[in-house]
C-alpha cells in the first residue's frame, strides 16, 4: 500500500493473490479491511466495466462534481493501463498537477481515486477490461471533464495517435473549469 497524501487521498493498493496449480484467489475488496488498513470509508454502490480493443484508447479525463460526486477504486482485469488522476480542486496545493500509475493484469494493482480528482486512462494492450468502483450515482447534469491533452496539465500519454471518443476530445481546459470543489 502507499499513500499519495500529497495528492489528497489517492491509494495504491497491492491486494494479496494466493496462486496454485488451479489458478488464483484474491480478495479484491473488503469495506471494513480497507476502511482500516487504508482509510478508504466510503460506501461503493456501483461496479462499472469496460473493454477497450485496441491499444492507444484514451478513456477520459471524468470527473463528478458535488453533491454528485465519486470516489472510484480501479483495476485492471485483463491487459494494461496508464491510469491518471488529476487534481482539479481549486485551492489545492496540487491542483493541475497529476499521478500516473500502470495499472495491469500481472502488477494486479488498484488505486484509490477520491472525489476532487479527474480520471483517465490509456490502454496499453489489446483487450484490456478495467473495474472500477464508484460512490456516488451516476448523474449527467453533474459529469465534468478536462481535455486529456492540456498543455497546462502535461501528460505524456504513451501513445502517439490515440483512439478517443468524441466528447472526450470537446472537453474544456482546466483553466476554463469553473470552481466545481
Amino acid at each position: 500500500m502507499q499513500h499519495h497524501d500529497a495528492f489528497g487521498g489517492l491509494v495504491v493498493i497491492e491486494p494479496a493473490r494466493h496462486d496454485d496449480k488451479r489458478g488464483f484467489f484474491s480478495e479484491v475488496f473488503s469495506q471494513d479491511r480497507y476502511a482500516k488498513e487504508y482509510g478508504i470509508a466510503c460506501d461503493f454502490i456501483q461496479d462499472n466495466h469496460s473493454l477497450s480493443v485496441t491499444p492507444g484508447v484514451i478513456r477520459g479525463l471524468h470527473f463528478q462534481t458535488p453533491p454528485f460526486g465519486q470516489d472510484k477504486l480501479v483495476r485492471v482485469i485483463r491487459g494494461s493501463v496508464v491510469d491518471i488522476a488529476v487534481d482539479v480542486r481549486v485551492g489545492s496545493p496540487t491542483f493541475g498537477d497529476f499521478f500516473a500509475i500502470e495499472l495491469s493484469e500481472e502488477n494486479w494493482k488498484q488505486l484509490f481515486i477520491p472525489v476532487g480528482f479527474a480520471h483517465g486512462f490509456c490502454t496499453l494492450s489489446p483487450g484490456t477490461e478495467f473495474l472500477y468502483k464508484v460512490s456516488g450515482t451516476y448523474s449527467p447534469q453533474h459529469e465534468r471533464g478536462v481535455l486529456w491533452k492540456d498543455p497546462e496539465i502535461g501528460i505524456d500519454w504513451p501513445v502517439s495517435d490515440p483512439v478517443i471518443s468524441e466528447k472526450d476530445q470537446i472537453l474544456p481546459l482546466l483553466k476554463e473549469l469553473p470552481d466545481c470543489f
